[in-house]
């Protein structure tokens, strides 16, 4: 019986051990540059995700929101290569030194998604769905080549 008791009790310490450091892991990002960065990307995400959401039909459609998801990603779409000019890497950053060794290729894959963008309607389901490879297609190509991910 004592036997199990500490067997359990040594199992209950290992997983509060291991979820502390898997916190401690995931610390938030304290350098300034790329935790600007980190939140350009999740915006991008967020916006993608909203409508990612509605063309798969798990978020009811809404051209306002619609429209709002995509006004998110092109405002930080227009911030991509000013967050990404400096060379910084942490523990929480995902992106890849290749970024800054292929700066021109980076920038027009950035350019690219900006043009995806604008080109996209959203103004109703089909159009929404229409143009939601395009431009999956966009980020799928930068993040292949440039981002490193974790967890």
């Amino acid at each position: 019986m004592k036997t199990k008791l500490y067997t359990s009790a040594l199992v209950a310490l290992t997983l509060a051990g291991g979820a502390l450091l898997q916190s401690m892991a995931i610390a938030e990002e304290t350098n300034p540059i790329i935790a600007e960065r980190q939140a350009v990307m999740k915006a991008l995400k967020d916006g993608m995700g909203s409508l990612g959401g509605m063309a798969k039909g798990s978020i009811e459609f809404n051209d306002t929101q619609a429209q709002a998801a995509l006004d998110l990603m092109k405002n930080a779409t227009a911030n991509i290569a000013a967050t990404f000019e400096t060379n910084a890497l942490s523990q929480t950053s995902e992106s890849a030194p290749a970024i800054w060794e292929n700066w021109s290729d980076f920038v027009a894959k950035a350019d690219d998604l900006d043009f995806a963008l604008e080109g996209w309607d959203v103004t109703s389901l089909d159009a929404l769905r229409a143009g939601m490879g395009n431009v999956g297609a966009t980020c799928s190509a930068c993040h292949k080549a440039y981002r490193i991910k974790k967890n």
